[in-house]
């Protein structure tokens, strides 16, 4: 006796519907709500309905991603991890639209916030904290499922955040400082972009806890910031140690490590200085070859952007699962296995 194959009806069974509501999703007619949609093409996938397998969803739903220009390498491997995943997930029919964003002009960010949130279906954000951007991200989530990622931000209503636990990368850095400074210590010069970013903050406060705690040999001399400048970022190094011949090592939390390490050499301080930075980037690999960065404690922003679509996807019907916070994992590279 042969295996009876499933028909709508044991799909319309399994979900709770009618035959005639499984029949409207699974030939592409439309007029279901997504969560239901989202139901029956559960079922249908758990029943081994074969035409649930390559269904693709009539509706097209756009997504707008705020994230930096790709000139900051991190923002570039977010993007061409959201590019990724919305490849992976093209049956999905989700469009997914790239605003970039500059980080020091909040007013113009909250304007891009509202003016998107009128026109897409859901919002993906890495942006500062800062008081007009939440508020502009509180009144978009009133209306579109938003989703803040690698920089969280507190009041915005946002339903998940995807990205890393910064205070405790942060105290991670903070170790490897302490460590690598044994036993005499000394000034540690940071570098953060902005510190309207919640990360950078996180990050300074674990990194500076850790010191006090264990390193007191070893202390934070001057918190610098970048706004996302690379060069910016080596000119302050560079007269930072200019004027504190006590500076022995560097915590730099942003863009720039080219040139932070132009202005070590520049000043013949590259080898006698720790310098620690965030992110894998293909120029910060080359220079943990070259032992010019001690360690790079990178947090996977090409993973971290692919779980942020997903996520979208869930809270927008389109996958199963729940839609949660996910707080990602980080590595720490150094010379031996960058």
């Amino acid at each position: 006796m042969g295996i009876r194959k499933t028909t709508m009806s044991d799909v319309a069974r399994e979900a709770g519907v009618s035959i005639s509501t499984v029949d409207r999703v699974l030939n592409g007619r439309g007029g279901v709500a997504p969560a239901k949609a989202n139901r029956i093409l559960s079922a249908a996938r758990r029943l081994r309905l074969d035409r649930a397998l390559s269904y693709r969803p009539g509706r097209t739903l756009r997504v707008a991603v705020l994230i930096q220009a790709p000139a900051n390498p991190f923002h570039a491997a977010l993007r061409q991890g959201i590019d990724l995943a919305a490849r992976i997930h093209s049956d999905l029919n989700l469009q997914f639209l790239v605003h970039h964003i500059d980080p020091n002009d909040p007013a113009r960010i909250a304007d891009v916030v509202r003016a998107q949130s009128s026109r897409c279906d859901g919002l993906i954000v890495t942006s500062p904290d800062e008081a007009r951007i939440a508020a502009a991200l509180r009144d978009a989530a009133a209306r579109i499922p938003v989703v803040t990622l690698a920089d969280d931000i507190a009041d915005s209503g946002r339903l998940a955040y995807v990205g890393p636990d910064d205070q405790k990368a942060g105290r991670v850095a903070g170790d490897l400082m302490g460590r690598l400074l044994r036993p005499d210590g000394g000034h540690v010069l940071m570098i953060a972009g902005l510190r309207s970013m919640a990360g950078h903050r996180e990050r300074e406060a674990g990194f500076r806890s850790v010191l006090a705690a264990f390193y007191p040999e070893s202390r934070v001399s001057a918190v610098l910031e970048s706004h996302e400048d690379a060069q910016r970022a080596g000119l302050l190094v560079l007269h930072a140690l200019k004027a504190d011949p006590q500076v022995r090592g560097i915590y730099h939390a942003s863009t720039g490590s080219v040139p932070v390490v132009q202005a070590l050499r520049q000043l013949d301080r590259a080898d006698t200085t720790v310098f620690i930075t965030h992110e894998l980037t293909d120029n910060r690999r080359a220079l943990l070859r070259e032992r010019a960065i001690d360690a790079v404690i990178d947090q996977n922003p090409a993973l971290e952007a692919r779980v942020a679509v997903e996520t979208m996807a869930r809270l927008l019907g389109r996958l199963e699962g729940e839609p949660v916070t996910t707080v990602t994992d980080f590595q720490i590279y150094m010379a031996e296995n960058a």
